[in-house]
């Protein structure tokens, strides 16, 4: 196409004259469409990486310093976390390790006067000597009961976890502590220092020491 100077008209090439207004084309005119644009050199040269250079790198400050990348703000999924130690298991307490203190029963009347029984931790029978089974109770008050006034398997004492009680397990003349009513059998009762126990018809009278 030929573009006439004078009124802009669009002409077919190989005309001499405008079809819009007859005034004389310039011969050899080109096209009315614009050529592109060269790219400038300066931005041709900006948007093309650099022979040797890595196209990702981050872009340099005007003093050549290089922008560092900002580390990422989580770990990795599949870093392992050190393991913890295992907790110390903790001390065994009193109760664990056995009563803190020890406890026996005395004679204060009925028998041999201040004959002690040391008690043991849990259970502690209370009687006389069995001579058919050959069993001896922890508390045996066969010297101390001329009249047999006390069943052979008389009572139980109970220490447990620091506490100390007594049950009558069907006793013939019972059980009394402190001279109450006569304990029910199978039904333990706590008893503490100080406390008297009647069995049949000897007094004992309980008495605790702190281990130190």
């Amino acid at each position: 196409m030929i573009k006439c100077s004078e009124c802009g008209y669009e002409n077919m090439d190989g005309l001499d004259y405008c079809d819009g207004c007859g005034a004389k084309l310039a011969p050899g005119a080109g096209s009315s469409a614009p050529a592109p644009a060269a790219a400038a050199p300066e931005a041709a040269s900006a948007a093309a990486p650099t022979e040797g250079t890595d196209a990702n790198a981050a872009p340099a400050h005007s003093d050549g310093a290089a922008t560092a990348e900002a580390p990422p703000s989580e770990a990795p999924t599949g870093e392992i976390k050190p393991e913890t130690a295992p907790e110390p298991e903790s001390a065994p307490t009193a109760a664990a390790a056995g009563a803190p203190f020890k406890a026996k029963l005395s004679v204060v009347r009925g028998g041999r006067k201040g004959q002690e029984f040391p008690l043991e931790d849990g259970n502690n029978l209370v009687g006389r000597w069995d001579p058919e089974t050959g069993s001896f109770p922890e508390v045996d008050l066969d010297a101390d009961d001329p009249e047999a006034k006390i069943s052979r398997k008389h009572a139980l004492i109970r220490i447990d976890a620091g506490k100390i009680t007594i049950e009558d397990i069907g006793s013939l003349n019972g059980t009394y502590v402190n001279r109450q009513p006569r304990l029910s059998p199978g039904s333990p009762a706590e008893i503490k220092s100080g406390d008297e126990v009647i069995i049949g018809k000897t007094f004992l009278k309980l008495v605790v020491e702190p281990i130190s």
